[in-house]
């Protein structure tokens, strides 16, 4: 979207309070596939049998998801740096104590007190480095989904390393990187405040009275059990060492992260949020039965499970949005509903594989994962009005989906405008006044739209600015242009997650308007993400049937056209 202009602030350019939390991020997002590359030689080590050796990932998440429904409340009555802080604390202690301990039930054990403090701090650190950017959110929410990336793909990695000399290294590695983490976050991020009114500890349980946050969840069940089914026991078919086994899930880790960032919107821009999904748990399904068919051939186990990592990427980023989608509660209660959902199918998924594998043979649990994500399409289906009719903004319940609500007077009828959409950052003054030049240059009158954005990463939404924050920026717009003898109006448009429904609301919004022409300002995103199919503006762009410019300082409005966009792409590249 158009949330800067001129020079942006740019990725790097930011506090040293977002760094430090963006690398406390990477640290955490390493902590589940830490394990993988550890599990055989666990097994072997202490004289265990995979099914209990799989109680790590068990008690790690079936503690994360009961925590998830107390954390908000615990933030909400000491604050989200000092939550955050404690699930830190909590991490470097437990993952210490896990590798120094000799037993598997003791990792197990100590494995469910780094849930805690992990679910402590998932619950919070997209808030923290939201509430610590300076110069606009959008470099900070970049920073934290490059942190999340690095860790799914870099926890592997680090945990073959360290695993090849002992299975306790990936736990005190965690525990020595955690500690500096935790150093930082203290000396670095300042303290946050308190929200106005503390949540209630049964908030995301009465939650679940809502249909489609049910839904959701459930589908979100489902889905985790066939996940950590495949994460928990695909190690032990490959018959690889700890080193071979971290390449292995390295390059799994890589493809979520690229599939999540920059495939998954493009994907749900074409076809939507419903039928990706349909068609990517399908796909999941398809490879978790390859996994269980070839469950006798390491080299079928493991290019099944790198592919994996696509369709779970995209199902990571599609499943959250479609829950803000659904979700008429809070954000924060409904990411800890979800959350809770999500991670006790998790938590079951690898005890209960433990039980049919010792029962039965290894291909047993795989063949269940396959059925999960295969009965996740009918629940995902079951509350497909609901979605489709919030992707098009229908229906009689909070908004949370894009919707524009007026500043102010509004436009008089017929008086054709530009229209300028703006975000929150340091550069919008000078959007709004380059566009302010076009309007007057037509004899236009200008109204200013201020994109309100929910970032939307993993399980975690948080508003990125409140709506009195969004009104005042407004506001401030409106009363410049007044000073310059600029007639202007203000507008606030709120984005839940999808960046390409908020461009459509948009062009729809200026076709309902008659408005001359809409104006949109560099991102700091960078060109290669603003221009990109999915993206606001490339979104803008197609849907609207007037005019778009993009302004920047001291030069001419450049139309944008389904070829400047991807002129504009390639000079990125």
């Amino acid at each position: 979207m158009s949330t800067s202009h001129g020079k942006s602030p740019g990725l790097l350019r930011q506090p040293k309070a977002v760094w430090a939390v963006a690398f406390a991020c990477v640290i955490s997002f390493m902590g589940i596939g830490l394990v993988d590359p550890i599990l055989p030689a666990l097994a072997d080590s202490l004289d265990a049998t995979p099914s209990q050796v799989s109680l790590l990932f068990s008690s790690y998440l079936i503690v994360t998801a009961v925590a998830m429904l107390f954390v908000g409340w615990i933030s909400s009555r000491i604050g989200a740096k000092r939550t955050m802080v404690t699930g830190l604390a909590v991490i470097v202690v437990f993952a210490a104590l896990a590798g120094a301990t000799g037993s598997i039930n003791g990792i197990v054990g100590f494995r469910a007190g780094w849930g805690l403090g992990n679910a402590m701090f998932i619950a919070t650190s997209l808030a923290v480095i939201v509430a610590s950017a300076s110069g606009g959110f959008s470099g900070a929410i970049i920073l934290y989904e490059t942190a999340l990336g690095l860790g799914i793909a870099v926890g592997p990695l680090l945990g073959g390393e360290l695993g090849a000399m002992s299975w306790r290294g990936p736990f005190f590695g965690v525990a020595v990187l955690m500690a500096v983490a935790l150093v930082a976050t203290l000396v670095l991020v300042p303290s946050t405040p308190k929200p106005e009114r503390p949540t209630s500890p049964i908030a995301p349980l009465r939650a679940l009275r809502h249909r489609g946050l049910l839904t959701m969840g459930i589908m979100a069940l489902l889905y985790n059990w066939g996940f950590f089914t495949m994460l928990g026991y695909a190690p032990y078919p490959m018959e690889l060492e700890a080193h071979q086994l971290g390449l292995v899930f390295t390059g799994w880790g890589l493809l979520v992260a690229a599939f999540s960032v920059f495939f998954a919107p493009r994907l749900q821009a074409r076809y939507g949020t419903a039928p990706v999904l349909y068609a990517n748990l399908f796909g999941l399904a398809v490879v978790m039965a390859v996994i269980a068919a070839g469950v006798e051939t390491p080299t079928v186990v493991i290019v099944a499970v790198i592919a994996s990592g696509a369709f779970i990427g995209i199902n990571n980023t599609l499943t959250t949005q479609a829950v803000m989608l659904v979700s008429p509660v809070e954000r924060p209660v409904a990411s800890s509903a979800y959350g809770f959902l999500r991670f006790i199918g998790g938590g079951l998924a690898p005890y209960v594989a433990g039980k049919l594998a010792d029962a039965t043979d290894l291909g047993v649990p795989f063949y269940l994962g396959a059925a999960t994500f295969l009965l996740a399409i009918p629940v995902l289906a079951s509350g497909h009005r609901l979605l489709v009719r919030a992707e098009r903004s229908t229906g009689d319940d909070e908004p949370v989906v894009p919707s524009l609500v007026p500043v102010g007077r509004t436009a008089e009828p017929g008086s054709r405008p530009v229209v300028v959409a703006v975000g929150r950052h340091d550069g919008a003054a000078a959007v709004v006044d380059a566009a302010a030049l076009l309007a007057r240059g037509t004899d236009s009158p200008l109204e200013v739209v201020h994109v309100r954005q929910t970032a939307v990463v993993e399980e975690q939404a948080v508003d990125t600015e409140t709506d009195e924050q969004a009104r005042a920026a407004v506001t401030a717009h409106l009363d410049r242009l007044t000073a310059q003898g600029v007639a202007a109006t203000g507008r606030i448009l709120t984005v839940v997650g999808d960046h390409a429904a908020a461009g459509r609301a948009l062009a729809r919004h200026a076709g309902e308007i008659g408005a001359r022409t809409v104006a949109v300002g560099r991102s700091p995103r960078g060109s290669l993400a603003q221009f990109a199919d999915g993206s606001f503006t490339s979104a803008l762009t197609h849907a609207a049937d007037r005019t778009v410019v993009l302004v920047e300082r001291d030069d001419a409005p450049r139309h944008l056209t389904a070829d400047s966009l991807a002129e504009l792409r390639g000079s990125a590249l």
